[in-house]
């Protein structure tokens, strides 16, 4: 059931929510953005700037001109501060420096407007000696999802790789914690699929911004490896008296109802996100209080009992308990 709901991840659509899609409800501001792109290029309100030197200014506005997605460039004049722009009034020069709005022909808050872009910062590059620069609103847009896949792409390894390390040192093996990070991972990754389906079908959302797969990790991350130790250091110590299958149930007995209480508490908290206008945290509460209980009721009362059930007391290698259980003794 878990590994199906997973599928739900090709619905998730991650991607930059853009400003007429941070709300819930339709808003004044997006009412406005939408009456200048009726009537101008899109991101007539947000230009991209590019910076380049005074020497190769010409040759930098005329391969900007060209790149798709490019509605008009112009540069930053003496009188642009001032007033309406003089096409006749010369370039601004600072420091050596001419600066240039790139007005883009998509929403500046839009998927096209940053490859745009990156395909304008490839462009200018590409001049020799021109040492350019393209910032602006979009640009940020574009660092700020750069920077959240990496640290997505680092943060999530180096936390299942302490957490690993923190479970072997604890329950004194090595395949309990394997197994354990293993629930973990599958229990999230079912967690966003079902959250998915839940966007896309049933709440019609664009999509979830490139920061909600990190922060949904740790929350979920976090409190899916406490109840984790708190049902598995139970169940060691009751294996080392009992063995480890009579061990699992009675340590599943003795903190399955806390367990299952405290997810329930912390999905009721989480859930009141739900009730905000913002849709990043109406995602972010709706994915913790499903993932919560999704793993407190079915992932830690269910699977990870069963699994080490099943297994019996190898669970614990290469620990001195997967050698000294009375089970294992009695069955040898």
């Amino acid at each position: 059931m878990l590994a199906l709901l997973t599928i739900g991840l090709t619905q998730l659509g991650v991607t930059t929510l853009g400003q007429t899609d941070l709300f819930t409800q339709r808003t004044d501001s997006v009412a406005g953005q939408d009456v200048i792109a009726a009537h101008y290029p899109a991101g007539t309100g947000s230009p991209a700037t590019i910076f380049t030197r005074q020497e190769t200014a010409g040759q930098v506005a005329e391969v900007a001109q060209r790149v798709p997605g490019v509605a008009a460039v112009r540069p930053v004049t003496q009188g642009s501060q001032a007033g309406p722009p003089d096409p006749n009034a010369p370039p601004k020069v600072v420091d050596g420096r001419v600066e240039f709005e790139a007005t883009l022909a998509d929403l500046p808050d839009s998927d096209g407007a940053e490859r745009t872009i990156r395909d304008l910062r490839e462009a200018v590059h590409g001049v020799p000696g021109s040492d350019t620069v393209v910032g602006g609103f979009t640009a940020i847009n574009v660092d700020t999802s750069d920077a959240s896949a990496r640290d997505r792409n680092v943060i999530i390894p180096v936390v299942l790789l302490v957490i690993a390390v923190i479970l072997a040192l604890l329950l004194r093996a090595l395949l309990a914690p394997l197994l354990l990070i293993a629930t973990v991972v599958l229990s999230f990754l079912a967690t966003l699929g079902l959250c998915a389906l839940i966007f896309r079908h049933l709440l019609d959302f664009p999509g979830v911004d490139q920061s909600f797969p990190l922060f949904a990790f740790v929350f979920l991350v976090a409190l899916g490896i406490d109840y984790n130790i708190f049902l598995m250091s139970r169940v060691r110590e009751e294996s080392v008296h009992r063995g480890t299958r009579p061990g699992v149930l009675a340590g599943l007995a003795v903190t399955g109802g806390v367990i299952t209480s405290a997810g329930i508490v912390l999905a009721a908290t989480f859930s009141a996100l739900a009730v905000l206008p913002l849709v990043v945290l109406v995602e972010l509460g709706i994915a913790v209080a499903v993932g919560v209980l999704l793993d407190t009721i079915v992932v830690r009362s269910l699977l990870v009992p069963a699994l080490s059930y099943d297994i019996g007391a190898r669970i614990w290698w290469p620990g001195r308990l997967s050698r000294t259980d009375r089970e294992a003794r009695h069955a040898r």
